[in-house]
Parts: C-alpha cells; structure tokens; sequence
C-alpha cells in the first residue's frame, strides 16, 4: 500500500497545503434525512428522502517539529500556527474549499456514489465548507498542535432571478452560452480540472467529465503537469 496524502485547496489551488501528518483514521458520514410517522393499524412508517450531505472530520497534529512520521517534503512543512491562520482565513471567506485525499493503493472496490470513488487508487475529491475547526496546543511538546476539523459537502448552486407579470411569478430564462469551447486546452501554471472546467464550460462540476474524457486517474488530479494537453468534450 502507497502513501497517501491528504490535501485542502483553496480558490482553484490559489493556496493549497498537504496535511503534514495523516490522521489514524478518516471519519466520513453519509445519512439519510427520512422522517417516521405513526399511523393508527400500522405503527411506525418511514418517509425516505434525499440523503444529507456527505460529512467529514479530520483529527491530527501540526508538528513543530520533523517528526519521522511528517509526510510532507522538508521544503514543505510549515510553522503549526500558520496552519491554524491559514485555515481560520479561509472558514472566515464563507466559501468553499477543495479536499482531496489520494494515493492510497490496493483498494478494491467499485464506485460507491457520484462524489466518492472507491478504485484501484482510492480518492475523494469534493468541495466543502468548514464547518468546525478546534485546536489546542500539546501540553508537554515543543510546540505540537493536536487539531480537529469538521467539513461538510458543499454544493454548488446559483439563485434564479423572478419577475411578477400580472399576479403570475416567472423565473427568467438565462439565455444559453453560445461561446463554443475549444476542442483542447494546454495547462497554464495554478489550473487544475475544475478550474478549466469552470473557465470553458461554465460548470467546475464539469471536471468529472474532462478528466473521464482524458482518462486522467484520481490520484493525479493534484500533479498535472503545466503544458499538457488535455481534451475537451
């Protein structure tokens, strides 16, 4: 079994980090949202609905020191309170940020849902919105920060601007992008799938097709190379 790396980009990879040490154990939570009722001759009944949004939290340390169990590379590692800054700057944006987690080999399985992939590679890759972030300093260390982070999926979504004619209320009908995407794009320095979806296809959502298209693996999303030609559908 490889490595695997846990990464938290910002702002299509604007600032990204690698988690300097990687957690004991990843605790992801998918729940339904259905609601019981009883009825009289029946007893209980449940009503299934649209499951909840995927959850996900992260306990590790941020060392002040290059323990043997640090992962990232020397010229990687940061001071513990720069990630603490870092991570409360981006919570204080009140927008999302990208986790990823890949690199881990030898997991056999199939796909699980939209958002997270079980493969030979296994990989999550979603955005998300920090929903909880503690963190304390550990008593006896030089200067070890212990830390918790609490993120939940976030989806993407855009209000529709209404118009009332007549007592009647219309949503206005945005009117179709006619911009036609090239066939192919060259990576420029800082783009990433998602980006490039959302520059030319007008969705970041639309990654997922780019990189099918390419056949570009989960565990590569994060080390595209500047300059490689990927095909556009």
């Amino acid at each position: 079994m490889e490595e695997y790396g846990l990464f938290l980009n910002f702002n299509n990879m604007e600032e990204s980090i690698r988690l300097p040490v990687n957690p004991e154990t990843l605790e992801i939570k998918e729940s339904g949202d259905g609601t019981s009722y009883t009825l009289i001759d029946l007893g209980e009944i449940n009503s299934i609905a649209y499951p909840k949004l995927t959850e996900l939290t992260i306990e590790s340390i941020f060392p002040a020191q290059r323990y043997p169990f640090v992962v990232v590379p020397e010229d990687g590692l940061r001071r513990p309170f720069e990630y603490v800054e870092l991570i409360k700057k981006w919570m204080g944006s009140r927008r999302p940020i990208r986790f990823v987690f890949s690199g881990l080999k030898g997991v056999q399985d199939t796909r699980v849902s939209e958002d997270l992939t079980f493969l030979d590679d296994f990989a999550v890759n979603m955005a998300m919105s920090i929903e909880g972030f503690t963190w304390k300093l550990s008593a006896g260390t030089s200067g070890d920060i212990e830390y918790s982070l609490s993120l939940k999926k976030y989806v993407f979504y855009q209000a529709v601007a209404v118009k009332v004619v007549k007592g009647e209320v219309r949503a206005e009908q945005k009117r179709a992008n006619e911009k036609k995407a090239p066939a192919t794009y060259t990576l420029k320095p800082g783009d990433n799938l998602w980006s490039v979806a959302r520059k030319l296809l007008g969705d970041g959502q639309k990654y997922k097709t780019i990189q099918k298209l390419n056949g570009i693996a989960d565990s590569e999303l994060n080390k595209l190379p500047v300059g490689k030609v990927i095909k556009l559908p």
